[in-house]
Order: structure tokens, then C-alpha cells, then sequence
């Protein structure tokens, strides 16, 4: 799982314009936004790897798993807004992210 997010969060960084164009329209400055969650991903998987951190990364994932759904909504508003990805697929997202967030959850008991 640590993994996961350290590899999402660094491609925050080589790919922003793919994560800049599912920006909602009514969020600001989108750039810093991409950058900033980006960050936020490898320090929540960095923090996955050590026992001292673990719970607290897995309930900021959980946190941030739940902000982004903002971002799967948003995708289903328009065709605009949901760049070219089917809406079978943006449907799917959404069960998707609670399957996550259940995930991250799950290792509490660890």
C-alpha cells in the first residue's frame, strides 16, 4: 500500500497537467493543489512504512481519500470535466475509493 502512494504522489510531480486537467474549475491556484496533494501522498506512504507513524498516515490517507472524491464527482459533472475517461469507468471510481479508504482501514488492526 505504501507503494501505491509514494509511486501516485511522484507522479504528481512528472505528470501535473494529467492531474491538473480533473482539477475542479472552483478550486484554486490548480498547480499547487496537484503539487501539494502530490507531496502529501508520498509522505502519507513514506509514513505507512514505519510504526510509530502508521496510524496517523493511515487516517491522513483516509482523510485525503475522502477530499478526493471532490475530484471523482466533479468528473462526473461534464464531459469537459471528466477528460476523456468513460463514465462507466468514473462510476466505478467512486465504490473504488471507498474500497481504499475500507483498505487503509483495515490495517488499524496491525
Amino acid at each position: 500500500m505504501a507503494l501505491l502512494y509514494i509511486f501516485a504522489g511522484f507522479m504528481h510531480f512528472i505528470k501535473p497537467k494529467m492531474y491538473m486537467r480533473i482539477m475542479p474549475r472552483y478550486l484554486p491556484k490548480h498547480l499547487s493543489l496537484v503539487y501539494i496533494s502530490g507531496l502529501m501522498e508520498i509522505f502519507i506512504g513514506f509514513g505507512l512504512c514505519f510504526t510509530s507513524s502508521k496510524d496517523y498516515a493511515i487516517y491522513a490517507l483516509i482523510a485525503m481519500l475522502t477530499v478526493f472524491l471532490l475530484v471523482h464527482f466533479y468528473m462526473l459533472s461534464s464531459k469537459k470535466a471528466a477528460a476523456g475517461i468513460p463514465f462507466y469507468i468514473l462510476v466505478l471510481r467512486i465504490p473504488l475509493q471507498f474500497t481504499l479508504m475500507y483498505w487503509a482501514y483495515w490495517y488499524l488492526q496491525f
